[in-house]
């Protein structure tokens, strides 16, 4: 599975290059997309309604040396890459190449292609977070109640701060949408701090439940 810049020109071999500031990484799971699934007339307007807030968050991060990753699925196409999907997606039009346009992916954001729900599982994402010595997790994308939800329990297994900004993350209707994220502040004691209010200047650790 790829793990490399979205720039295709980036020196091989590189796995990552810096380190996080604060030692946080943003992750944006699934808004790069085609929207060609079942159930995708349903989640295509609630991702379009967040992705504002994502562009919003991502210019913070980036302003502050947060590395953005980009966590796609690859629908079963073994020999798919990112900057295909990326295209294709654009070139299809509509809300979802309106997502895809506010979203794109700059020279030196990162990528993994998952085959499942987490983007952990079948992905090389664990030891990208470790070559960039990230600790904190800002999860943002759909479905939140399938992809993020099981990206974000796969990241409190390996002890790692996690926060799930509710402005930034949707599924296929509002009531999902807020069953999760109180089943994640409920139960995992996840922050779902709004993403205008989450502070990106190093700070504390303080394992997986975090502070926003």
């Amino acid at each position: 599975m790829p793990t490399m810049p979205a720039n295709p020109s980036h020196p091989a071999g590189v796995l990552a290059s810096g380190n996080a500031a604060g030692r946080t990484a943003l992750l944006i799971i699934d808004m790069i997309n085609c929207w060609d699934f079942p159930d995708a007339k349903k989640l295509l307007p609630r991702a379009a309604s967040i992705a504002p807030c994502i562009a919003a968050l991502k210019a913070r991060c980036r302003n502050a040396g947060v590395p953005v990753i980009y966590a796609n699925d690859n629908r079963g196409r073994w020999r798919s890459d990112f900057p295909s999907l990326v295209k294709l997606s654009l070139g299809q039009g509509g809300a979802g190449a309106a997502i895809t346009s506010a979203l794109q992916p700059d020279a030196d954001d990162y990528f993994v292609l998952k085959p499942k729900h987490s983007a952990f599982f079948g992905t090389p994402l664990e030891l990208l977070l470790r070559h960039l010595k990230a600790h904190r997790l800002i999860l943002t994308g759909v479905a939140s109640d399938q992809c993020v939800l099981a990206t974000a329990l796969e990241a409190v297994m390996r002890d790692l701060e996690v926060v799930v900004p509710r402005d930034c993350v949707a599924s296929q209707s509002m009531r999902r949408n807020d069953t999760v994220l109180r089943q994640l502040e409920k139960f995992q004691k996840l922050p779902t701090t709004a993403s205008s209010r989450i502070r990106l200047v190093p700070h504390r650790l303080g394992g997986a439940k975090g502070r926003g």
